[in-house]
């Protein structure tokens, strides 16, 4: 077991705690990776993936993903969405973007540093909402908490008015998080011509993969539905037991509706 006694500042303050992670030869998967939190006098196992309980402790989710493991997803892919905009408008553009599986907020960040975003979030997760609330309380101009695979007509009304042109979604794809027919129906909610700006772990698009969101996207690509602008190969950040972890993140322009017919089972 790693101890790690560390301080962190990153966007919506500091945290200061100890965490201990796995040691360096654990070797686990990435859906199972855990760290442990000491929480008074007792250590806490938490596994990566809880979010809304990561989300509680102001400062831990920068702290563990951006600190400790060097996490360079929403940099990477905002950057990569707005090379493609300055390329096909020779100037960045004005975005009405939503964000897909919003959490704390991270992204929105990154694309406001960019300039001209309004930002609508999205996530399954009550604890998102207020942790973005809590933590960068200017970064949306809406953030719904709802399921795709389910939503409200009045959600989904309000997403509709939105007219976004623009659907960001960052290390939210591949393991369940936002399953393909929320991904689905989140890219519906975009405009015609509008950009998806999305990552996912770089074994998930091998042909391989034949299931889910992997599927969903060879078909789109190969039924032209989409355009594919951009394709970069990064490190998305360290394992628990600090091995790179490489991710591709895509934009693609949406050319026509995609047809619900492309979706397969998770």
């Amino acid at each position: 077991m790693n101890e790690v006694l560390h301080r962190t500042e990153l966007g919506c303050g500091k945290w200061e705690g100890r965490v201990r992670l796995p040691a360096s030869d654990s070797n686990l998967p990435q859906n199972e990776e855990w760290f442990e939190l000491q929480d008074g006098g007792a250590w806490t196992r938490v596994r990566f993936h809880d979010y809304a309980q990561i989300y509680q402790q102001i400062g831990l989710y920068e702290h563990l993903f951006y600190g400790l493991l060097s996490c360079d997803s929403p940099r990477r892919v905002v950057g990569l969405l707005d090379e493609v905009l300055a390329e096909v408008t020779g100037e960045p553009a004005p975005l009405r973007v939503l964000d897909l599986g919003a959490g704390n907020g991270i992204v929105a960040e990154a694309l406001h540093e960019r300039g001209g975003a309004q930002i609508v979030g999205l996530d399954i997760l009550p604890e998102a909402r207020a942790a973005a609330l809590r933590d960068r309380p200017d970064a949306y101009a809406d953030y719904l908490v709802a399921d795709l695979c389910d939503a409200s007509p009045d959600v989904i009304a309000r997403l509709r008015a939105f007219d976004a042109n623009a659907l960001v979604c960052v290390a939210a794809l591949g393991f369940g998080d936002i399953p393909a027919a929320a991904f689905h129906q989140a890219a519906s909610l975009v405009s015609t011509g509008g950009m998806l700006a999305f990552n996912i772990k770089e074994e998930f698009l091998d042909e391989r993969y034949t299931h889910g969101f992997s599927e969903l996207i060879r078909r789109m690509v190969r039924e032209k539905v989409v355009r594919v602008e951009a394709m970069r190969r990064y490190r998305h950040r360290l394992s628990a037991a600090g091995t790179p972890l490489f991710y591709t993140a895509l934009v693609v322009t949406k050319l026509d509706e995609i047809p619900r017919s492309m979706l397969v089972d998770p």
